[in-house]
């Protein structure tokens, strides 16, 4: 699936309800990230988000899955919890420097995540944008944004993405703004409506539709039956897509990453 450009995967690897339904019972813990890692092609590390990780982490995990496997890595709240983002500067830096780009080619997105309570002000959300690096170490990054304030929901947020080329966070949530527009030359989308009487989470028919979607993203297009803010972005020839079922019912996300890989084959 990886090498399709279609990569598949849930947030984290540390679950202990996972160990009722997904890791066989007698695997060691110090193996779940190996053994997840054969079963899904991509793994968002929600660590990060609270808590600096050692260089030495970053390139344990990355000798413990299978070339083509990628992680996504969630970007420090000291980076995006704060009343001015352009202010964010000296936090970025501490976060990009703690050895992420020990994952080598395993390194996917960064994501930036927002509270539902911040809003969207162009010129401080543009003067955090100017802030991300298109480098680190050598490294390419690339930068996925996820805003959860409905002030975000404007065709301006989208064209502010667009010139800064960051993807915008595609999240299947209730409770939240979806916002489809291409921004990036990547899709990052989470889904995160998972029901816990549905043994893959989303049933049958809601699979079919999110793969008929990846489908489509990974052809370059924009998916049809979706709401757009802008213009729809141009076709490409293709597009890269990392997608996470996460949050919702959670102890369904394996499953359901599997159910979908399955799917689009």
């Amino acid at each position: 699936m990886s090498g399709s450009g279609v990569h598949i995967g849930i947030g984290g690897w540390t679950y202990e309800p996972w160990r009722d339904n997904f890791y066989p019972k007698s695997l060691p813990q110090a193996r779940e990230l190996e053994f997840a890692a054969t079963h899904v092609t991509a793994i968002e590390i929600n660590g990060t988000y609270y808590r600096t990780q050692s260089a030495d982490s970053f390139a344990k995990w990355a000798k413990a899955v299978p070339d083509g496997f990628v992680f996504s890595v969630k970007a420090s709240r000291f980076c995006t919890n704060r009343k001015v983002l352009g202010e964010a500067g000296e936090s970025i830096g501490k976060f990009l420097a703690q050895g992420l780009t020990e994952l080598g080619d395993k390194l996917g997105p960064i994501l930036w995540q927002f509270m539902p309570t911040k809003r969207f002000d162009p010129d401080d959300f543009g003067a955090f944008l100017s802030l991300l690096p298109a480098k680190q170490g050598g490294i390419a990054l690339r930068h996925a944004i996820e805003v959860r304030h409905e002030s975000f929901v404007c065709a301006e947020f989208v064209e502010l993405a667009r010139q800064h080329k960051v993807a915008i966070v595609f999240a299947d949530h209730a409770g939240y703004p979806t916002i489809a527009d291409l921004s990036a030359d990547f899709v990052y989308a989470r889904l995160q409506d998972a029901q816990p009487d549905i043994p893959t989470g989303y049933d049958d028919a809601a699979l079919d539709r999110w793969a008929d979607a990846v489908r489509s993203w990974r052809a370059g297009h924009a998916p049809e039956g979706f709401d757009y803010l802008g213009p729809k972005a141009a076709a490409a020839e293709s597009r890269e897509i990392f997608l996470f079922m996460i949050n919702g019912a959670k102890e369904r996300a394996p499953a359901a990453a599997q159910a979908l890989i399955s799917k689009i084959g």
